[in-house]
Parts: structure tokens; C-alpha cells; sequence
């Protein structure tokens, strides 16, 4: 089982490097892997060169048997935990970075007092997805960058939160673009931008709208955590969501006609009629949180009255 859940994961993924950060091993191990599976059956199941890896002929025919096999063995896990924590209800929660998620588990606790609420976070989204179709994770808050689907496995269930959450900016307060409320793209072309190569589609993202608009500058690949420090001190400019905080040394601003942009999903398993009310609670607390956070940042409370948001009170 772990050798075509191998299979499946480079067939979904489209390279060994991203399926090995999804099935959390090294590239090298999951190559060799690999090469032993195609040695066992006698021929290549997929083909690679530069873009990366599809199947052959011969992997089609074993990635079809394969995937209802793995179906069901996660099935078969899901319901064997399920039957082993029945003596108390639990969330398994997993998410991509937002600032609606402490708004999320709190809002939980109170409307689901005997529930356990877990979280699980990665920069992957394409991860946690596969995590939710095998039964690891129960919900999975993910976010997708326009123009990038994100590989949704066979049978999840998603639900949008928001069809299309502008991508604003962040920079040195003394930046001169910092100057005005929103911000033209061509008023950082001789910026350096950074961005973590890790987030599913998000250099890829920001590569197209650059380009789109003729820029071309120079892209640093660095966590969030380090982009900060290189940002407060002028060193680089980076996208930023728009629920961001305001912070003493660094400026975020609207991009002009917003050209980056991502989608919010919520997505699970299909729901029987035990687990429906769970699943249709987790979204609802979830919009609440998201709203509140949207509503807490100045910056983006404008841009949702410019825009006339549902997510504002009425009147």
C-alpha cells in the first residue's frame, strides 16, 4: 500500500520533488522507491525530463487499479479511527497560514464544547488535501492562487469561502510606494520580491501578474518568517494577504485593479449524516472568524467598502 500511494502521489503532484514533500520523505528516497516499484513490475510508469513526470502507458494502467485501492484503505482508516474516539467527538483540522484560524478554533471551543479540535499546518495545500483523502485530516482550510488549481484528489467535497481575496503588498514604511493608499505595480519595478518557493502556486503566481505587467526583478526564494526582516529594512518587497496586521516598521498596501489574488476553500470528505452537522459548523464558524479578521484591518476594510463586500455589516 505505501508503494501506490507512492505512485499516486507523483501522478497527482506532476514531479518527485512535490510529491516527496507530500508523502514527507527526501526526493532521493522517493526515487529510489521508485525505481524499485518499476523494477518489480517489469517497466518505466512514468516518464521524466525537466517538467517534471507523467505516467506512461503501462503507469496509467497501474495508477487506474491503484487509486480504488488506496480509496479504500483510507477509507477503511478513517472508519477504524472513527470507531476508536467514539466515546468523544474531534475535530482533525489542517490549514495553510490565515489570521481568521485563532478567530476559528476559539469561535470552535464555544459552539463545539465537547469536541477536541486539532491543528495541523503546512505550507502546502496540495498537502493537507492529500492528508483530508486519506483520512488523516478531517477539514482543510487551503487557499488557491488564481490561475493555479490546486490538484483536488478524487471524491473530497470543497466549499469556497471567498471566490477571490485580493493579494496586497508589504514593504519598508519608509518605502516611497508607502506614500499612497494603493499602490502601482510599476511603482516597484526596481524592487527585489521575495517569496516562498513552497506555497503551492504562489511563485508561479506572482511570476505571471510581473510579467503580465513587464516587470521583471529579481525574486528572492525565502520563508515569510525571514521575508520580515528582510523587508523592514528595504531589502525586499513581498505579496501579503490582505487580514495582515498593521505593524510599526513596514507598510501593507492594495495593489491597483488587484492582479493578485487567491481563492479561500474549505474541504472534507463526503459527509454521512453524522459527520454533516460537524462540517457545516466547522464553515460556519469559519466565515465568522474570516470576517472578523477582515474587519479588524483598516487597509482591507476600505477595499471591501470600495467594493462593496458582503463581508461588511449592512449599512
Amino acid at each position: 500500500m505505501r508503494h501506490l500511494r507512492a505512485l499516486c502521489a507523483i501522478a497527482d503532484a506532476g514531479s518527485l520533488h512535490k510529491a516527496a514533500r507530500c508523502l514527507g520523505m527526501t526526493q532521493p528516497s522517493l526515487t529510489t522507491q521508485l525505481q524499485r516499484i518499476e523494477h518489480a513490475l517489469g517497466g518505466a510508469l512514468f516518464t521524466r525530463d525537466r517538467t517534471g513526470c507523467r505516467p506512461t502507458p503501462l503507469g496509467r494502467t497501474v495508477l487506474g487499479r491503484a487509486r480504488p485501492l488506496v480509496a479504500q484503505m483510507a477509507l477503511l482508516v478513517t472508519e477504524t479511527r472513527a470507531a476508536s474516539h467514539a466515546d468523544g467527538a474531534r475535530l482533525r483540522i489542517g490549514s495553510t497560514a490565515s489570521r481568521a484560524l485563532a478567530g476559528w478554533l476559539r469561535r470552535l471551543r464555544q459552539r463545539l464544547p465537547g469536541t477536541e479540535a486539532t491543528l495541523h499546518m503546512d505550507v502546502s495545500a496540495n498537502a493537507l488535501l492529500q492528508a483530508v483523502a486519506a483520512g488523516q485530516l478531517d477539514v482543510a482550510f487551503v487557499h488557491e492562487v488564481e490561475g493555479f488549481p490546486l490538484r483536488v484528489p478524487y471524491g473530497l467535497v470543497g466549499r469556497v469561502l471567498v471566490a477571490r481575496e485580493p493579494q496586497f503588498v508589504s514593504m519598508a514604511r519608509d518605502h516611497p510606494a508607502a506614500a499612497a493608499p494603493v499602490v502601482d505595480l510599476a511603482d516597484l519595478a526596481e524592487d527585489r520580491w521575495i517569496v516562498d518557493p513552497t506555497v503551492d502556486g504562489e511563485w508561479d503566481g506572482l511570476r505571471r501578474v510581473l510579467g503580465a505587467a513587464g516587470i521583471d526583478p529579481p525574486l528572492l526564494h525565502a520563508d515569510y518568517h525571514t521575508a520580515a526582516s528582510l523587508i523592514v529594512v528595504g531589502e525586499a518587497v513581498a505579496p501579503c494577504q490582505p487580514t495582515s496586521g498593521p505593524r510599526d516598521d513596514m507598510a501593507i498596501r492594495p495593489l491597483r485593479d488587484d492582479p493578485l489574488a487567491v481563492r479561500l476553500l474549505l474541504y472534507h470528505r463526503p459527509p454521512g449524516d453524522a459527520e454533516r452537522p460537524l462540517y457545516d459548523t466547522a464553515y460556519a464558524e469559519l466565515a465568522a472568524a474570516y470576517r472578523e479578521a477582515a474587519l479588524r484591518t483598516t487597509a482591507y476594510r476600505q477595499w471591501l467598502r470600495r467594493h462593496g463586500s458582503p463581508l461588511l455589516p449592512a449599512g
